[in-house]
């Protein structure tokens, strides 16, 4: 099996233009349908494993059968600034729960009720219908509210690369151009401008980039005993450490 590292210079060394290339064959034109920001059906491309849905408000922590949460990958860094650009937009403090929450993968309801386990990555937060937090919807069009600051996987979506080591929990793809892998939405096969093809294709080749270095980082800085300091019962190992379920640092020994 390729290592990580030389999956990295393979990210590396992709070309852009290929990128581009492959993305206009594929054709594609954001129709605002909110299909990549919101909750969905069990076993749709993007969502979480059946028992995972959304909560139902009612406050017995019941979920909604046929509703999954919105999961999209997030690092550490845009969490911070998708923060950053909440509070500037809505003029109020966004911590970093209000942002992230731990990729349900893996994780396990504890006796609390609460997420327990560990994970090795940070999902968008959600709201109670299982739709993206900063997803907003007016006339029957979506919009994400923090547009600019949105994370690279919601700026390549529905475009991954196949390298082993960059794919995301999309579902299968559904077209594919060399290495570009195009997954379920509504806006493929639509006429695409050669900027915004080059624009996306940079935003693809960052993403898997980005994707390889963060595993590289949590390979390397994974601690097993992290947990026994936790004061939780969820911890998320990424590029940074381990983190606490609300985003805060666990201190090694």
């Amino acid at each position: 099996m390729e290592s990580l590292e030389a999956e990295l210079e393979r990210a590396r060394d992709l070309d852009a233009d290929e990128l581009a290339d492959a993305i206009e064959s594929i054709g594609f034109e954001c129709t605002r349908c909110g299909g990549c920001c919101t909750g969905y059906a069990p076993d749709d491309p993007g969502g979480a494993p059946a028992g995972e849905g959304a909560d139902t408000g009612d406050g017995e922590g019941d979920r909604e059968p046929d509703r999954e949460p919105h999961t999209a990958t997030v690092f550490p860094d845009e969490v911070r600034a998708v923060a950053d650009a909440a509070e500037a937009e809505f003029g109020e403090s966004y911590d970093w729960r209000d942002v992230a929450r731990p990729m349900p993968f893996g994780l396990s309801a504890g006796d609390d009720g609460e997420p327990a386990g560990e994970t090795f990555e940070w999902a968008l937060a959600t709201d109670d219908c299982g739709d993206c937090t900063f997803y907003e919807e007016t006339d029957g069009q979506g919009a994400c509210t923090v547009h600019d600051a949105r994370p690279l996987i919601c700026q390549t979506y529905p475009f991954s690369v196949a390298l082993d080591g960059t794919s995301q929990p999309m579902g299968e793809a559904v077209d594919a151009e060399g290495v570009v892998r195009a997954h379920e939405c509504e806006g493929l096969g639509r006429d695409i401008s050669r900027e915004d093809a080059e624009e996306l294709a940079a935003a693809l080749k960052e993403r898997a980039v980005r994707e390889l270095e963060e595993a590289i980082g949590v390979r390397d800085g994974y601690d097993p005993t992290a947990a026994e300091r936790a004061d939780g019962d969820a911890v998320v190992f990424d590029s940074e450490g381990p983190k606490e379920a609300d985003g805060t640092p666990i201190d090694g020994d």
